[in-house]
């Protein structure tokens, strides 16, 4: 059983792939933070006009 096929560089690489997949993970979450906060108490209202929207255009009328 041989261990530690992966040469350095492609380790390198793909650890530099996972930090760029998790400082973009924050960033959206951030933005998506401050999107909450400015909708603050119109989320519920917001989320019932996307379920009304997905019904009528599931069903046709849209």
């Amino acid at each position: 059983m041989d261990r530690g096929k992966l040469d350095v560089d492609t380790l390198l690489k793909i650890l530099l792939v996972l930090i760029v997949v998790w400082i973009a993970l924050e960033v959206i979450g951030e933005v998506l933070g401050l999107f909450a906060a400015v909708l603050g108490p119109l989320q519920p209202l917001l989320g019932l006009v996307l379920i009304v929207l997905i019904v009528l255009y599931l069903t046709g009328r849209l």
